[in-house]
């Protein structure tokens, strides 16, 4: 091969050479779109600091009937468990002993008028005895004392009338207050003694209103009496003036449903419990509220205040700070830290200022939903949460992931 020739089939295989090197160079890929994400603002709500406690109903009124007198039951005009009405008859002693004593009191009351109409007479008779000197004034004076003697017995004995006519009608055992009777603790044919050896005949218990009595600790007291402020109008001592709202759930319900107001704070904190005690009145027109049932109690603490929200499944953590992703105008993530505030039973997270004092603002866009997608200072594609759904199609994959995680 001649030199010509050589130089020729060398610059061939180059140029194949520098065609499939050229070949084999990957094509530049372009870049991947912004991941979609979910964002919402967060919201503003006026808030009231509240502590829950334990407690229990209670009746407003309690009354045990007993009898006033001694006799034996002849009637008894109630069913166990029954609602009774003021002043309703409830138990009937036997009245014939008691009209007895009342009919023997007014025939005693007769005979001693009788004897008053003689010995008026006998001062009648002495007062002319004495002006014709026939008798002294000494038994003049007696005459007439014994006919005030006489005076003075009618009237006891007419007193002893109404004490009788009074054991015959307290031998008619009514109803004191309104409101669910318990059973009968004695049966027709007892005898029932009154004074120091009385026994219970039943109780009774109104029913509207009812009261509602807890323990409040000491530390929760000094929170309250920190946070309200005295007006000029409001008087410390006048618990039951300031009206204050609450709210109790019984252990059947869901949360907290039922409402009354605080009336009474006891005088003192228990010092070997540390707790003060309270009671509510709950309106119980409608029957609902047995006494003696327990109750979950949730009080307010201090006064109201506004406060930032936003969902507590939209908080990050990193170590002991807690932070939030927001969405710039350009789109771009930044981290947001804050501070944790109390959780509300909607799911809403309470954000305070984070350690940089910023915090969070309702004019904010944070992410809600694709945490996972977001990158911090890179670029999202925001969809608003308050679209409609069928705006929001296109992202119900990220937020399986987020429900998933």
């Amino acid at each position: 091969m001649t030199s010509r020739s050589c130089h020729y089939f060398w610059g061939i295989t180059l140029g194949l050479l520098i065609v499939a090197i050229g070949c084999d160079q990957p094509q530049e890929r372009a870049a991947p779109p912004p991941p979609k994400v979910t964002v919402g603002r967060p919201i503003e709500r006026t808030l009231l600091d509240e502590a829950d406690f334990n407690g229990w109903l209670r009746a407003s009124e309690t009354v045990e009937v007993r009898a006033r007198v001694r006799g034996h039951i002849q009637k008894i005009h109630f069913k166990d468990g029954d609602l009774v009405a003021k002043d309703q008859l409830l138990i009937e002693l036997d009245p014939r002993p008691f009209q007895v004593q009342i009919d023997q009191a007014i025939a005693q009351g007769k005979a001693l008028d009788s004897q008053r109409v003689a010995a008026e007479k006998d001062v009648t008779r002495f007062q002319a005895l004495v002006r014709e000197n026939a008798a002294s004034q000494q038994q003049l004076e007696q005459a007439i004392a014994a006919a005030d003697s006489f005076d003075s017995q009618i009237d006891a004995k007419a007193e002893e009338v109404k004490q009788h006519q009074l054991d015959l009608e307290f031998s008619k055992i009514t109803a004191p207050i309104a409101g669910r009777i318990s059973r009968a603790m004695l049966t027709e044919g007892n005898l029932v003694n009154a004074g120091g050896s009385d026994p219970l005949l039943t109780t009774i218990v109104a029913l509207d209103p009812v009261n509602v009595y807890f323990s409040v600790d000491e530390r929760t007291v000094q929170r309250y009496m920190k946070g309200r402020e005295q007006t000029a109008t409001e008087n410390a001592d006048s618990f039951r003036e300031r009206k204050i709202p609450f709210r109790f759930g019984m252990d059947s319900e869901v949360g907290y449903p039922n409402e009354g107001v605080l009336d009474f704070a006891d005088n003192q904190i228990d010092s070997k419990t540390g707790t003060i005690e309270l009671r509510g009145i709950v309106d119980n027109s409608q029957g609902r509220f047995v006494p003696g049932s327990r109750v979950r109690v949730r009080i307010p603490v201090g006064e109201s205040y506004a406060a930032t929200l936003v969902p507590d499944t939209a908080i990050l953590s990193d170590q002991d700070k807690r932070y939030l992703l927001v969405v710039g105008d350009d789109n771009a993530v930044t981290r947001r830290d804050i501070t944790l505030g109390k959780l509300l039973d909607d799911g809403m997270r309470v954000a305070l200022p984070g350690s940089d004092g910023k915090g969070i603002t309702t004019n904010d866009r944070i992410i809600v939903l694709g945490l996972q997608r977001a990158r911090i200072n890179y670029p999202v594609d925001p969809v608003d949460e308050s679209k409609p759904q069928a705006e929001e199609t296109t992202n119900q994959p990220f937020a399986e992931e987020s429900s998933k995680s």
